[in-house]
């Protein structure tokens, strides 16, 4: 039990209450290689019924120090990016082992609370909420689709490239310049193949899902060491039905040997991240980056 003294209360996801989520929690460890533990509603409050029974609601929690998770600590430590990506990667490794097993309302890392009490009444408070949301997530998993394309290279289709663009005798300044208008427009063929790979994938989809989150590109270092000059150019999450999920990836993976100057990859499966919230809850958040992480009530 977590009184709040010299921790606070991390809290990973929600989940229903089942035997196989307490197997599994019996040997999971979550930040710091804290134990994670089951916290259920407060059947004390008055705020909303306690459910007991079998689908009855409880927070993913473990206890971390006070010293690196309170509100002062948290605001030097999102300057640590070897400490963000431990915290991270534990966060993730907890939410991914229990998604495997049960429908899973991920929240965002660093979700912390003074105490267990706290936890408790938060989750009593909006129990009815997530009930309805875990129900929307059943029987779905989040994969993303990701186009790439490298803005330096040449299109297999290439443009011709001759004198003829600039009539008359070859000189080095005309050819400086027959080669920049090459460049340009091979840009823009790349450039272009990209959007019609970006809708092609939208209509595939859609066969599949109405549930779309449309992310920020990433920078073209996240996509590997070796591969620094891709640019990401879309990076799309989908909620898709479990049964139509295998299809759903082999349908992308064909429709991406149409282009052959644009990499397209699917990742997944994932637990629902870009899908723990309802739209209204996404656009407050993206309204209010600050509010991506932090403490909880």
């Amino acid at each position: 039990m977590n009184t709040g003294q010299d921790t606070l209360t991390y809290v990973y996801a929600i989940a229903r209450q089942t035997q196989p989520l307490r197997e599994l929690l019996a040997g999971l460890r979550g930040v710091g290689r804290a134990p994670v533990v089951l916290l259920a509603a407060d059947p004390g409050s008055g705020s909303a019924p306690a459910s007991t029974g079998p689908a009855a609601l409880a927070l993913l929690v473990s206890a971390v120090p006070q010293q690196d998770f309170n509100e002062t600590a948290l605001k030097d430590h999102f300057e640590d990016l070897e400490w963000l990506e431990e915290v991270a990667r534990a966060h993730h490794d907890v939410v991914q082992a229990v998604a495997a097993r049960e429908t899973v309302l991920p929240l965002r890392m660093a979700t912390v609370y003074q105490d267990d009490g706290r936890a408790r009444r938060a989750l009593t408070e909006q129990q009815p909420a997530f009930a309805r949301r875990l129900a929307e997530l059943d029987g779905h998993t989040e994969y993303g689709v990701k186009v790439y394309l490298d803005p330096s290279a040449p299109p297999t289709a290439a443009a011709p490239t001759g004198d003829a663009a600039l009539p008359g005798p070859t000189t080095p300044g005309k050819a400086y310049l027959q080669r920049r208008k090459a460049q340009h427009h091979a840009r823009e063929t790349v450039y272009q193949q990209a959007q019609q790979a970006a809708e092609a994938v939208a209509a595939i989809a859609a066969n599949y899902t109405p549930h779309r989150v449309r992310h920020a590109p990433q920078s073209g270092a996240l996509a590997g060491p070796r591969e620094d000059r891709l640019e990401n150019v879309l990076n799309d999450a989908y909620l898709v039905p479990d049964a139509d999920a295998p299809r759903f990836r082999t349908d992308i993976e064909q429709a991406a040997r149409e282009f052959p100057d644009i990499r397209i990859e699917v990742t997944g499966p994932w637990a629902p991240y870009s899908f723990a919230m309802t739209p209204g809850e996404a656009a407050d958040q993206a309204a209010d980056p600050a509010g991506s992480v932090g403490q909880g009530p």
